[in-house]
């Protein structure tokens, strides 16, 4: 019987100088069940109008349905890198794809908004998990030479899956109940669960670390506030119980608290997430970068279907597939840009990268009442190419520029600035577009010369942002145990 049969773990990693057999299978594994519950968080969008209606909810409550995910993303993700060192790799997880796959259930069986809601929050509970695990799983196993081509793996799963969400749902939703979302995504968690329980070894050597009680609360409170607030800017202020800015400050006030507190507990190895991550140069420009791109990626996917059915007249359905190339597209050349890392570095990817997203957005704030469907696929793809050529490097860089005690915090930091970023996406975009609608329809315009108006807006406002994130892309290294750039 070998080590690793005999103790369930790998040999440390110092000693595998190429990924073998068995880690293969364990990165693959991750890769799959990672896509599955990443690709659930943005399957909802289209379906809303359905479930409002099939649930006699208004638009504001079935909007919880989104927020409630957000929310316990949020809440979660900042606590997994405790975890990923407190627990091993089989019991996160069986912990994770458990979560999911029950909450996936009451999703399916749901007789009403409440439960929905509740499923909802099950699933995400996995899904925060899921990606840290994946993340820091692939920087214990996979050699420093080989982590580009990998992470470019994994990029297929933080960048496609979300893309390609809206067109599966409106594919499903064109042939069946919304429930079959859910009944379809269920047989794929048990089967990624039960393999876990035969397959899945563990990867790391779990550690007896205190937990500090003060900072769970902090974090709850902060990340969630924070979400909280700015997914409600942009919806009318008579649908929010409360108005933006004060979640807003709220979070902002706990998060410097739960900051402060992490930071003075980091050098006694006490932090619930280490924050000298940012200490690393490189790894905070990555971040920095990564949340750039991230506000790019949701606002895109919240306003152009928006300007496709309403401007342009297209169907759910249309829309979607319309979007797909681009998703595609950026999925099929994640690992040919993750071996391009390995052999040239970060920085001569991210700086075209940056240059096609600002190219992207800046072409998107032309449209209008009478823009071509070809012309607006063309801009789609541009920016989905620049995000191809971000992610996998921005990945790599940031959290190959950490010791290897620190890959668990990086990689919740790294999903903490996913989520808040994408929700300040959403939430800039939204807000933009609708103080826009609203200031032309005062001057006489109707809806559709309206929204265009507003979706112009939306994207003029990601283009002046995209100026810092390819001023930024000047200042990305490969960390120094690769060959340098």
């Amino acid at each position: 019987m070998s080590a690793i049969e005999a103790h369930g773990t790998l040999p440390p990693p110092e000693t595998v100088t190429e990924t073998d057999t068995r880690d293969r299978q364990v990165i693959l594994l991750l890769l799959v069940s990672a896509f599955t519950v990443i690709l659930n968080e943005t399957i909802m969008g289209v379906a809303l109008p359905r479930l409002m209606a099939d649930l006699g909810v208004t638009a504001s409550a079935g909007q919880w349905l989104t927020t409630a995910f957000l929310l316990t993303m949020a809440v979660v993700i900042p606590i997994t890198g405790f975890l990923l060192q407190r627990l091993a790799t089989r019991s996160v997880f069986l912990t994770a794809m458990g979560l999911f796959s029950i909450g996936t259930l009451i999703c399916a069986t749901a007789p009403g908004l409440g439960q929905l809601i509740a499923g909802r929050v099950v699933q995400a509970g996995g899904t925060a998990m899921m990606m840290p695990l994946l993340m820091t799983t692939v920087m214990t196993l996979v050699p420093p030479a080989s982590r580009g081509k990998t992470m470019g793996n994994i990029s297929i799963v933080i960048s496609v899956a979300p893309a390609i969400g809206p067109t599966i749902s409106g594919i499903i939703l064109n042939l069946l109940d919304w429930r079959w979302m859910f009944w379809l995504v269920l047989p794929i968690g048990l089967s990624a669960l039960a393999l876990g329980y035969m397959r899945l070894v563990n990867v790391n050597e779990p550690k007896a670390r205190p937990l500090d009680l003060l900072s769970i609360p902090l974090a709850a409170v902060g990340f969630g506030a924070l979400v909280y607030g700015l997914s409600t800017i942009g919806e009318p202020q008579g649908d929010t119980p409360v108005q933006p800015w004060m979640p807003l400050a709220l979070g902002a006030v706990v998060i410097a608290l739960f900051a402060w507190r992490q930071l003075a507990l980091g050098p006694q190895g006490r932090a619930l997430l280490d924050l000298r991550t940012f200490g690393v140069r490189v790894f905070a420009v990555s971040v920095v970068m990564m949340g750039f791109a991230m506000m790019a990626l949701f606002g895109m996917i919240i306003l152009l279907p928006i300007y496709m059915q309403t401007v342009l007249g297209m169907e759910p359905l249309e829309a979607g597939l319309s979007l797909l190339p681009g998703g595609l597209l950026m999925g099929l050349m994640a690992p040919t840009v993750g071996r391009l890392y390995d052999r040239i570095g970060a920085r001569r990817l991210v700086i075209p990268g940056a240059l096609m997203v600002s190219a992207g957005l800046w072409l998107m704030g032309a449209l209008h009442a009478e823009t071509a469907v070809w012309h607006v696929l063309v801009c789609h793809v541009i920016l989905m190419v620049g995000l191809g050529l971000l992610f996998t490097p921005l990945f790599t860089s940031a959290l190959g520029s950490l010791p290897k005690d620190l890959y668990a915090h990086g990689s919740a930091v790294l999903g903490t600035v996913q989520q808040v970023a994408g929700a300040a996406g959403i939430a800039l975009f939204v807000s933009i577009m609708s103080l826009r609608i609203a200031t032309t329809s005062a001057e006489g315009l109707d809806l559709v010369h309206a929204t265009a108006a507003g979706t112009r807006a939306g994207f003029l406002t990601g283009g002046a942002l995209s100026l810092l994130l390819i001023a930024a892309g000047f200042f990305v290294r490969r960390p120094p145990d690769a060959s340098s750039d």
